[in-house]
């Protein structure tokens, strides 16, 4: 990513991070870097800063860049969607994910995790947003997800095996391509016409050696899974994290809990009639979402009680318009009308997904992490709706979006 040419001072806001903690009228200097230099007072930050910087002195809130944990930028939901990146040459396919990823970006979003793309065309991207040729989000991903012949995902470029062999192969191929962490698809899900949410689909025997294939060579895998009767035995296996979880009973999120495995709800793509409608997505598939709604919430309402690990992951393009706002902040606002935390549920975007990706440099704006920061209008600590009022995105240290041009309009403060 390209980094900025000169030290920035962003001063008088308050910082608000689930890390760092909360600091009043304050300074956030990143450096050239793009890191974190200092945070603290405008003078203790000056005084440690060594070189000319430049200044943004303004008011505001600023926290930490979005981290969301469940994104597809290059395949889309059956219906209008799919419709125009099915047959989609290699090309075509890959500007759109960059369409898709600059918009992500714009939406606060600075760091993504990939679960399920096609044709590695995602490993293209992440090169190009790390050389800094495209704008987008700090791409994680698990390049193919991995399913049954005919299972979730078949028809949306999942990779298909059956038996343990084939699937050791398949997870080999993700890791050889470069996949930082594995997917694989246990049961049926919203999205497949001819399976039920609750269809198991992998043997066990094909589970374990994904599971161990995977953490042989030091990567985690998550599974879509919609049910207890697809997680309990996934979860006694190793498995490191869990997608979706439509219907999890008390024994469920009490082991998910018990084990440490991460959870990530996805609470919107089963409240979200607007956008099925608006998209015109089929209405067996409206149905199957919304029809899941009360369970999915149910079960997320026992996982936040059990104290499983909750990270904000929005299924949905994490930039889609969405009841007055983003994807992403709407799936921030269920995730605190469930019961969660303002607090925590910041934490689950950020810090604590960065966390499960094992990037501690993420998430948070203590001196040395990446300077990935939201300015914001409202405070975050009242209400994840706080970031409905987002107006500037810096992602390592250079602004991304600025909209009331005020961090281009700096003033030089010397050493």
């Amino acid at each position: 990513m390209n980094t900025p040419d000169v030290p920035l001072l962003l001063s008088g806001v308050t910082v608000v991070d689930p890390v760092a903690g909360d600091v009043e009228d304050a300074a956030v200097l990143t450096g050239t870097d793009g890191r974190v230099a200092a945070l603290g007072s405008r003078d203790e930050v000056l005084a440690s800063s060594g070189e000319d910087v430049r200044e943004v002195r303004t008011q505001g809130y600023v926290v930490p860049g979005l981290i969301n944990m469940h994104v597809h930028l290059g395949l889309a939901l059956p219906g209008a969607m799919s419709d125009a990146v099915d047959g989609a040459s290699d090309s075509q396919t890959v500007l759109l994910m960059a369409d898709a990823a600059a918009r992500t970006l714009q939406a606060g979003v600075t760091t993504v995790r990939l679960v399920g793309e096609s044709r590695y065309l995602d490993v293209d991207l992440r090169a190009a947003v790390d050389r800094g040729a495209v704008p987008g989000p700090r791409i994680f991903t698990a390049c193919h997800a991995l399913c049954c012949t005919g299972g979730h995902g078949w028809d949306a470029d999942a990779l298909e095996a059956d038996g343990a062999d084939a699937f050791a192969r398949a997870t080999r191929l993700q890791l050889r391509a470069g996949a930082d962490l594995i997917k694989v698809c246990v049961s049926g899900g919203i999205a497949g016409e001819h399976e039920s949410i609750d269809t198991p689909q992998l043997t066990e025997d094909e589970v374990r050696v994904v599971i161990e294939t995977a953490h042989a060579w030091g990567k985690q895998v998550t599974a879509h899974a919609a049910s207890s009767a697809t997680v309990l035995p996934a979860l006694r296996l190793g498995l490191d994290g869990v997608e979706h979880g439509y219907s999890l009973d008390e024994e469920t999120v009490a082991l998910m809990a018990e084990k440490g495995t991460w959870y990530v709800p996805t609470i919107t793509v089963s409240r979200c009639r607007e956008f099925f409608e608006l998209n015109q997505v089929p209405e067996w598939m409206m149905e199957r979402a919304l029809g899941a709604g009360p369970e999915h919430w149910a079960s997320l309402q026992r996982a936040i009680a059990a104290g499983v690990r909750i990270v904000m992951g929005s299924d949905m393009p994490p930039y889609a318009p969405f009841d007055g706002t983003t994807a992403t902040v709407r799936e921030m606002e269920f995730m605190e009308e469930a019961g969660m935390s303002p607090r925590e549920v910041l934490a689950a975007a950020t810090s604590r997904a960065a966390e499960w990706l094992g990037a501690d440099d993420l998430g948070t704006l203590r001196p040395g992490s990446r300077a990935d920061l939201l300015l914001l209008d409202e405070d975050p600590r009242e209400g994840v709706s706080a970031l409905r009022s987002l107006r500037a995105v810096v992602q390592g240290g250079r602004p991304v979006r600025d909209d009331r041009a005020e961090l281009v309009a700096w003033t030089a403060v010397p050493a």
